[in-house]
């Protein structure tokens, strides 16, 4: 599978999901991840969807593979944060809240221009 096959897998199964089809979607990002597991994009979807339909462990298992790539990413701290808060691990949960607050502050101080209001 080719990056542009890789990627437009990708959006097929983001158009399954918001058309309400989770197993459609799922199946998709699971081809996905199996023939490049190293698809960060494809882990943090999975991660998504799998938490909006409640399959929490599906969706931890996901985070942590795409937290594995890309460790200094806002988002998948935020949904590792989201997820372990559902679990019932609220330290965990703020531990990974408090990293994602920290990546969004460095973002900020690279980029002061792209975000109005400063630090909050």
């Amino acid at each position: 599978m080719t990056d542009t096959e890789l990627q437009t897998l990708i959006e097929d199964a983001t158009f399954d999901y918001t058309m309400g089809d989770t197993d459609a979607a799922v199946a998709k990002l699971d081809r996905a991840t199996a023939t490049h597991p190293d698809a960060f994009e494809a882990w943090h979807a999975l991660a998504e969807i799998s938490f909006s339909a409640r399959r929490l462990d599906a969706a931890l298992n996901a985070a942590e593979h795409a937290l594995a790539l890309r460790a200094d990413d806002l988002f998948i701290n935020t949904t590792l944060s989201r997820i372990w808060m559902e679990k019932g691990d609220k330290a965990t949960a703020e531990k990974f809240g408090a990293q994602a607050k920290i990546l969004g502050w460095k973002d900020q101080l690279k980029n002061p221009s792209a975000h109005e209001g400063g630090l909050a």
